[in-house]
């Protein structure tokens, strides 16, 4: 059966919409690869000393009622960097959309339960993404440089944003899940970084900045 030329034009545009796509995410994700390339550390005891440290959110609980490991891994990282001196404070950013739920403060109290100091600890509600966590990172809390603290993946789109912002900044590698498990996160990533791009082009803002808020010397 033969195509009309209507048809053949049509699949055409589709298979340039593909390759299209395609080039795009390969495109912002090399870009963010580059830029974070040696930026990141898995070792406490290998990584530089950052006065702040900025933990990114993510919900505690899976759909099933088990602990996200992405959480917990996140918690272990932030109170080893503590624990070691490798950053003296620590800015808590994460969702904080509704009443009833609030990442920052159940990141916090995890935190305190491992016996970190509550000092010490300063709380981002409005870190409703990843962009939004940077950007208030200096806008609202006046930091230039921070130690990010999430996973690999995650931590890399964020050094590529606060690079973008003129924030100097490192990666602490939580621990990652398995790539079973994380196979949907990482696909999600993918197209995280093409928004980052796309968030540039158009002028994104972050949904909140407000008041400034001073950390002690």
């Amino acid at each position: 059966m033969k195509l009309t030329l209507k048809k053949k034009r049509l699949l055409y545009l589709l298979a340039s919409l593909i390759l299209l796509c395609l080039v795009a995410i390969y495109y912002c994700n090399l870009q963010i690869d580059k830029t974070a390339n040696g930026k990141t550390y898995t070792d406490v005891n290998a990584i530089p000393y950052h006065r702040v440290g900025l933990l990114l959110g993510t919900g505690k609980y899976l759909v099933n009622g088990h602990i996200n490991p992405y959480y917990q891994y996140r918690i272990d990282a932030a109170a080893g960097l503590l624990r070691a001196g490798k950053i003296k404070y620590l800015i808590i950013s994460g969702d904080n959309g509704r009443k009833e739920y609030s990442e920052p403060e159940m990141m916090r109290s995890d935190l305190l339960a491992t016996g970190i100091d509550s000092s010490v600890i300063y709380l981002d509600y409005a870190g409703f993404r990843t962009f939004d966590s940077v950007v208030r990172l200096k806008e609202v809390f006046g930091q230039s440089d921070a130690t990010i603290i999430s996973q690999q993946f995650h931590n890399e789109r964020a050094i590529y944003i606060a690079a973008k912002e003129g924030i100097s900044s490192i990666g602490f590698n939580a621990k990652d899940v398995s790539k079973r498990f994380g196979f949907g996160t990482k696909l999600r990533e993918r197209l995280a970084r093409v928004k980052v791009f796309v968030d540039y082009l158009i002028g994104t803002k972050p949904k909140f900045l407000g008041k400034k808020i001073e950390l002690p010397a």
